[in-house]
Order: C-alpha cells, then structure tokens, then sequence
C-alpha cells in the first residue's frame, strides 16, 4: 500500500483563509490582515501564511537581533579587508572573539573584544525579549507556556556559556567566540583544558537526553505517519474512538513494547527529554572550571575512569639490549 507511506503530506485540505480566534485584554496591537497561501510550505505543514503579530517586543528582539548579526559580519569583513571574494571563502573560519584575559571583566577596546561584548549584548537582548514574545503570544491565546519554557532551557545553556561562567571565572575571555569553526575549536580546546568532558556525569546526562530526545521523537513520528491512513493525524479526536488510529497503534505498542504511551504522555515525555538536555548541559559547563578543575581526575577519584598504569609498559625498541 505505497499510497499511504506518506513521510511528506501528500493531500493539501484547505479552508479559506482564518485570521484565527479573537485575543482579549489589553496591550496586543492590531495582527496583520494580510495571509496568503503557499503551495511548497503546505508540503511540509501548514499551507496558510499570516497573519503576523510581532508587537512591541517582537519588533525590538528583531532589531537587537540584527545588530548583533551586523556588529559580527562586518567585523569578519573587515578581517579580509572588506574583500567579498574572500569573506565568503573563508566565511566558516572567521570568527569574532571575546576579550584577552588580561582585561578580565572590564570593558576593553572595540578592536580587542569590545565588539564582541556589545554584539553579545544586542544578541542575548533579542533573545530574550523573543523570549517575552513567545510567553506573551500564549498567555493572550490562552496557551499553557509549555513552548516558552522549552526556550528557556535552551536560553539557559547560552547564558552559561556567554555570561554566566565568565562572570564566575572572572574573566570574558572564557566565553565562546562567534564564529562557526572558531566555536567549535573552543568546545574542543575546553574540553582538553579541563581533563575531557566525556568524564563530566552531567555532560553524560545531556548526551541521554539528546538521544534520548530524538528517539522519542522518531518513534512517535513514525507511529503517527503509520496510522495516518485512518486519521491518526487527529489525534485528539481519535482517542475515544475504537478500531481507529488511535486504538491499532496502541495495540502496536503494547504487542512490541509491553505497554503504550498515550496521546498526552509521549508529548510529556518528549518535552522533558528535549527541555533536560541543555538544562543538564549548562550546569555541566557551569561546574567546569569553577568547581572542577580535571573530570578525568575527578573520575578517578570517584571511581567513574580507571587511573593510568604507575609503571607504564616499555617500548622494546628503546629498551636496553635491543638490536
């Protein structure tokens, strides 16, 4: 039945254009009027695009938001001395970097990390008031908060690598540069510097979650896509109902598994999994350095990492005697 293995939507169901349900209370401005349909989008999701409501909050984050981006760019062009050629070549290795420790907390120079504080201003400014927005958009809907909350976690583990541990260390220079390759060579060099982050026990448990996460979700995806030919799409409306989606994938479930999630408790789990992986990992990030200097010896000392031989093993080409 090839008809129904419908990984992308297969049948567009439109309605006419919905400005969506009235808000109350005061303080929202007018949305947009203006939706429109798209074809490709619908392939995906939701065909309807609009109204737009961004606000006061939505119009600032976006405008912090751009700075940033624009403090950050044209410093990197300015690094290849504002040829286009090479800024898009070398694009991926650029990178704007954080303050010399020598300056410690004060506010150094443009040209030696003062951009970078500011263009770290700017961004976690919009990152925030986007934080505002989206907590904002639910309370006028009457939404729980659940999706603000989510962000939070991820706003958590930025905060800690920008902000927080710095402030702790004393120092901005142990903050992360901007910059893609350049990010990812400091995740490397922090872990090194502090005895390999694969021995922090809260490192491992953000890694649980980070699989943890993506399974979860691939299984509930999957079972979803394989009932959609009797609707299981509808899943509030199917779960009182017999012989339907709901039912047949929960008979799945508990023939494979043993037992079923339901529809309300697979979200539930999902949530908590994805939420748990960078609140677990900020506080690993947030430990190193302040509390613990080596996790490789750390785990020695708790047992967690066998210690390295007292008499190491010899090589016989260096040995005395050896021909």
């Amino acid at each position: 039945m090839t008809d129904y293995q419908n990984i992308f939507t297969r049948v567009q169901v439109r309605g006419p254009l919905y400005a969506g349900v009235p808000t109350k209370g005061a303080g929202s401005y007018e949305r947009g009027k203006d939706s429109l349909f798209f074809y490709w989008l619908g392939k995906l999701g939701d065909a309807q695009i609009g109204p737009i409501y961004l606000g006061a909050t939505g119009v600032a984050s976006l405008v912090c938001g751009f700075l940033a981006f624009e403090i950050i760019g044209l410093n990197m062009f300015a690094q290849v001395g504002w040829d286009p050629a090479q800024f898009l070549r070398q694009l991926f290795w650029l990178a704007l970097e954080p303050p010399s420790p020598r300056y410690g907390l004060s506010i150094p120079p443009l040209a030696e990390g003062g951009w970078w504080l500011m263009a770290g201003f700017f961004l976690t400014m919009g990152i925030i008031l986007w934080w505002v927005r989206t907590y904002r958009r639910a309370r006028q809907l009457g939404l729980g908060t659940h999706v603000a909350w989510a962000f939070a976690a991820a706003i958590w583990l930025y905060l800690v690598l920008g902000f927080i541990r710095p402030i702790m260390m004393g120092s901005w220079s142990e903050a992360v540069p901007f910059g893609i390759f350049p990010h990812l060579d400091w995740t490397a060099a922090f872990s090194i510097r502090y005895g390999n982050l694969f021995y922090n026990p809260f490192h491992a448990l953000s890694i649980v979650f980070l699989y943890g996460s993506t399974l979860l979700f691939a299984m509930h995806a999957a079972t979803i896509l394989a009932v959609t030919r009797y609707g299981g799409e509808r899943e509030i409306e199917q779960i009182v109902d017999r012989g339907t989606a709901s039912e047949r994938a929960a008979l799945f479930w508990r023939w494979t598994m043993g037992f079923n999630a339901t529809m309300e408790s697979i979200h539930r789990w999902a949530w908590w999994f994805a939420v748990l992986c960078p609140l677990t990992g900020g506080i690993g990030i947030l430990l190193t350095g302040t509390v613990v200097d080596n996790w490789y010896l750390w785990a020695v000392n708790h047992g967690v990492a066998p210690a390295y031989p007292i008499n190491p093993v010899i090589d016989p080409s260096i040995a005395g005697g050896a021909r």
